[in-house]
């Protein structure tokens, strides 16, 4: 395989192109030539990219390849990654699908993206997301919404929405995302793919622009377990700028995953009761009800498990994660950073104003307003200080349910993708969309969408395995079994 007309749609993982472009079976420029003509045709269709530029990718290609030559130990050689745009890169632009940040160029590489171009990865570019990566559709972009590669009257699933509807219609075979009350398990549920949301800590957070710093972590897109383990060995390490960042070493998990048996014996999943209730669409509950047939048939116990505190999950986190978005977005003042307003103002409350008013959409002032509001004098112990003794409380709840299982097992929303503008317009329901995804983020938990089967209109369905701080080994083995027992999630792919 040494030329263009080899490569196919969905053909290779990120794994089986880095043994490749290692061993010199496939070269870098046709690699390249490939994801280039399939990202110009798709990418407009999709709107999933905020910046791509065929000469980055050619100049990357060139260094990359004096490495192979060298011998160099790259892991990720050649794998094509594109990376959600609230994460910075210092080549590319990093906007966070805003005109706050329209022309921001960092100056610096991202912890993350300083491990991907370690390991050989190549950059393909930024992806589109809901603005500063907050919604849950992808429709709050000022580049315009990202369609569902599935079915293009559709949502993708937010807030990094770019990222997963690329790696569904393989434009590259992993990205980056950040989930910070669900963004990357929803969306990854909504298009079929992998999304892994690592345990808070375990990935750095420096130059991921923040939305609210105690819950927001950096995480994969992936259409194999395999791949999602690979990206995740590179990219989860201590890193002393980030003060959040736990100690240790890259976990490794590819190689203790390779030789995986198949088998679940002893493994202990946990059924949130909690998450199957009123509100769940009956394809999504037949689908997941389904899989846990599987591990139960692969010799996993099953066990009925409750989180009472979660029904508190949706309230708690938009007063946290709005609050941290009203102190972390002050910055954007038209004078230290962001967007400066033309208007011709005499005053420099004025200047603020004007600012904000052009630089932020409807999501984002909306969010800061209700922050604002939670914090503000009078106001402080009756919302934010509550919300935070809840998330303390969802936190022990999680604590005694691993007391009984391993592994927890729930949707991950409630219903398959709805159509763009279904929900736009009624911000409740949108929030309460995302009950089954908050409690991991409030409580600080690893957790992981895997693909589990269709609905009546072929869109894809998710279900989510959390797990105990730092267990995302144990969370990628059970993916794995599952994905060995029922074959690949994508033996159908998008009608593109």
């Amino acid at each position: 395989m040494t030329t263009t007309a080899a490569f196919h749609p969905y053909q290779l993982s990120a794994s089986e192109i880095s043994k490749l472009v290692r061993s010199g079976e496939v070269k870098l420029s046709d690699l390249a030539e490939f994801y280039l003509d399939r990202t110009r045709s798709i990418a407009p269709r999709l709107n999933s990219h905020i910046y791509f530029d065929a000469n980055s990718v050619e100049s990357q290609i060139s260094v990359l390849g004096e490495r192979v030559k060298a011998g160099e130990d790259l892991p990720m050689a050649g794998v094509p990654v594109l990376v959600k745009d609230n994460i910075c890169t210092r080549d590319m632009p990093t906007t966070c699908a805003s005109r706050m940040l329209k022309n921001f160029r960092p100056t610096y590489d991202a912890f993350v993206v300083e491990r991907l171009r370690k390991a050989g990865a190549i950059i393909f570019g930024k992806t589109n997301l809901d603005e500063f990566a907050m919604g849950s559709s992808n429709e709050n972009s000022s580049f315009g919404p990202v369609y569902n590669p599935w079915d293009l009257t559709r949502v993708p699933g937010g807030s990094s929405g770019g990222s997963a509807a690329a790696v569904a219609a393989d434009l590259a075979p992993v990205a980056l995302g950040s989930d910070t009350g669900g963004s990357i398990r929803q969306p990854a549920a909504f298009c079929g793919v992998y999304g892994l949301k690592p345990t808070y800590g375990a990935v750095s957070r420096y130059g991921l622009i923040s939305y609210a710093s105690s819950l927001d972590q950096i995480g994969t897109f992936a259409r194999s377990v395999i791949d999602t383990a690979m990206v995740y060995d590179v990219i989860a390490s201590h890193d002393p700028r980030d003060s959040t960042s736990r100690r240790g070493s890259s976990p490794e998990l590819i190689n203790s995953l390779a030789h995986l048996k198949s088998g679940l014996k002893g493994l202990r999943i946990g059924i949130v009761t909690e998450l199957f209730g009123s509100g769940l669409d009956e394809s999504v509950n037949s689908s997941i009800r389904d899989a846990v047939r599987v591990f139960q048939s692969m010799g996993a116990e099953i066990h009925d498990v409750s989180v009472p505190s979660l029904r508190h999950s949706v309230s708690s986190y938009y007063l946290i994660a709005t609050a941290e978005a009203s102190a972390n977005l002050a910055r954007y003042d038209g004078i230290r950073f962001g967007h400066r307003t033309t208007e011709q103002v005499n005053q420099l409350k004025e200047v603020y104003k004007y600012s904000r008013q052009e630089g932020f959409g409807r999501e984002v002032k909306q969010r800061i307003m209700l922050g604002t509001f939670a914090l503000s004098s009078g106001y402080y112990d009756a919302y934010y200080g509550k919300a935070t003794q809840m998330r303390r409380q969802i936190a022990r709840d999680f604590n005694l349910a691993f007391e009984r299982v391993d592994v927890l097992l729930s949707p991950v929303a409630p219903t398959t993708a709805f159509k763009i503008g279904e929900k736009i317009d009624d911000p409740l329901t949108m929030y309460l969309g995302d009950i089954c995804t908050l409690g991991v983020n409030l409580a600080g938990l690893p957790a992981m969408s895997v693909p589990c089967g269709y609905d009546h209109q072929n869109l894809p369905i998710g279900m989510q395995l959390i797990g105990r701080p730092l267990s995302e080994k144990e969370l990628l083995t059970t993916a794995l079994a599952y994905e060995n027992e029922v074959g690949s999630s994508l033996k159908r792919q998008p009608a593109l």
